[in-house]
């Protein structure tokens, strides 16, 4: 069946890792909504089984379970006289299985293309996972030669010239590129210099939503074969569709479909979410579907009437609703007024239910418990962290009679230098500022304020009260204690901590960098970086029990982090 051109639709969705029929679903779905409108849907790498898989990959009874259902679906296109469609999913190896797009045809035929480049950085680890494949040819598609690479492969030049000199018209790349800060304009690149190197237009399909820590930004787009970016989706599910003819020469074009449209029906654009709103909309994906996939009826926080918490909680209702969220604030003996208000203006600003737990009683049976065995010593750090894991208790026993999930409202810099409590604040499910640095936490608090993002639940206008952005930090476990007397200054602690963990830079470089960034005399630059490096080291056995959340950065604390924890090395 070959004619002069053909309407390729991309489809930019939200899979579940291992809901197999689920996923299978979606795809139906744009099958019946777009016959007759176009010949072949593609979608995101390993859309059919969810990606990235994990060592799921390698279950032997996932494996069969997919193929089974994978050519029952298969059965369905060949009966109907719906779209073509070109879905990822798994294809038996000899010890392990391909990352494969199965190009299924209406004709009763069935086409595979393989990964080659296998990716094994930051959240991946598909090397275990994943047999490479060698080299795809183009694969014929209604007179056309479609140029397959999954991913990875775009990455690598001699992938994309191999296709070109095999006679391929156009490129089309499923995606699972997951999110971190300014890694579309990375993926933009990309697509304009392999167009330069190749000379054909390409179609860049991402994948849409969360999966545990890693948050997937869409972003997909079209280029024609000058490089011209034809379309481009937004941080959210949908579609575009674009033709690709081939003139009187025999040369294949690509030209944009006026059909495009988002699935909330708004007009297509290239209005992709700058820096700031794209790191909060990230966060805001990753709470939902962590919440929304696993199956919990919704969140709970503890609202200190700090700036972390606060911004947890504007997250939490801009991802699930003001009615999924409830806050509890648990007044200690140290817990100032000014506190118990910002904690109760916050809630009502983000209309969340509130309760309040005091703490105080059961601080104090704990400690009168422990006072024969403690008698003789002064009190420090031990009793301040009694408190953190009292209000802990509170939490998880909400947890355990309503079912919500224990949002964590630790940020990365705490994290990064332990100045947290094991059992007690770092106590949740899932942490939304994790990756988060704290000077980064006070920016999206402001840019919330001044705007709403579309696709989140929350109200417009002030969301975190300005008392709260502007007081000092303190967890309140101590009296007039606050965090920056401990750490230093946190403009200059984020700094000296995105050099250390992001560029692997040793204190000296890291301190002069600071120095001159900030315009502080390296004395302070030094004394701050070499603290933040020392506890940086002796945390890690914090870290390693702490819960997941979102990765934003290009070194998070997930498992592209693998630090010893018994470690004798200075950074």
């Amino acid at each position: 069946m070959s004619k002069n051109y053909i309407s390729i639709t991309c489809v930019q969705e939200n899979p579940k890792v291992g809901s197999i029929a689920d996923n299978l679903d979606i795809v139906r779905h744009y099958r019946k909504e777009l016959t007759g409108k176009t010949d072949l849907i593609v979608f995101s790498e390993g859309f059919a089984t969810g990606y990235p898989l994990q060592d799921l990959a390698l279950s032997p009874v996932f494996l069969r379970e997919f193929q089974s259902q994978l050519h029952a679906f298969a059965d369905e296109v060949h009966k109907d006289d719906g779209p073509a469609v070109l879905i990822g999913g798994l294809q038996p190896g000899a010890a392990r299985p391909f990352n494969t797009m199965f190009l299924i045809e209406t004709d009763g035929s069935m086409k595979a293309v393989s990964k080659q480049k296998l990716a094994n950085n930051e959240v991946y680890d598909e090397v275990r996972t994943f047999e490479p494949a060698g080299r795809m040819q183009p694969i014929d598609f209604r007179g056309f030669k479609l140029g397959i690479m999954i991913c990875e492969d775009f990455w690598h030049t001699e992938v994309s010239r191999y296709l070109a000199d095999e006679g391929a018209d156009i490129l089309i790349v499923p995606n699972g590129s997951h999110y971190r800060t300014g890694k579309q304009n990375e993926r933009t690149a990309l697509c304009q210099r392999t167009i330069k190197a190749v000379g054909l237009p390409v179609l860049y399909v991402n994948q849409y939503g969360g999966q545990d820590e890693t948050i997937f930004d869409g972003g997909s787009m079209a280029f024609d074969a000058n490089g011209e970016m034809l379309f481009q989706l937004p941080f959210t599910t949908g579609h575009f569709a674009v033709e690709l003819n081939r003139d009187e020469r025999g040369h294949a074009e690509l030209f944009g479909d006026i059909q495009n449209i988002f699935n909330d029906n708004t007009p297509r654009s290239h209005s992709y979410p700058d820096p700031i709103e794209a790191d909060y909309s990230a966060l805001v994906l990753g709470v939902r579907d962590y919440v929304g996939k696993n199956g919990f009826p919704g969140v709970v926080i503890g609202m200190s009437g700090g700036l972390d918490s606060a911004l947890t909680a504007t997250i939490a209702v801009d991802a699930l609703g003001a009615d999924k969220v409830c806050g509890i604030r648990m007044p200690s003996i140290f817990t100032s007024d000014d506190s118990m208000t910002d904690a109760r203006v916050q809630a009502e600003l983000l209309d969340i239910r509130l309760e309040t737990v005091p703490i105080a009683a059961g601080v104090q049976s704990i400690e009168d418990m422990m006072s024969d065995l403690f008698a003789g010593k002064e009190r420090d750090v031990t009793e301040e962290n009694m408190q953190a894991r009292m209000r802990a208790m509170v939490l998880m026993a909400f947890s355990n009679k309503f079912g919500h999930l224990v949002l964590s409202t630790g940020n990365k810099t705490e994290i990064s230098v332990g100045y947290s409590t094991l059992y007690g604040d770092m106590c949740g499910g899932y942490n939304a500022l994790k990756d988060v640095l704290k000077t980064r936490v006070r920016e999206m608090a402001n840019w919330r304020n001044r705007k709403r993002p579309k696709f989140g639940y929350g109200p417009g206008g002030i969301v975190v009260p300005t008392r709260v952005l502007s007081k000092a930090p303190t967890a309140e476990l101590s009296p007039n204690q606050t965090d920056e007397e401990t750490l230093g200054s946190y403009e200059i602690l984020d700094a000296a901590l995105a050099e250390l963990i992001d560029n692997l830079r040793s204190v000296e470089s890291t301190a002069k960098i600071v120095s001159e960034k900030l315009h502080v005399d390296l004395e302070t630059a030094t004394w701050v970086t070499r603290g933040a490096a020392n506890r940086l080291v002796k945390a890690e056995y914090k870290r390693r029990q702490s819960c997941p959340g979102p990765v934003i950065s290009k070194q998070a604390f997930d498992k592209g982090w693998r630090r010893p924890i018994t470690n004798g090395a200075a950074l």
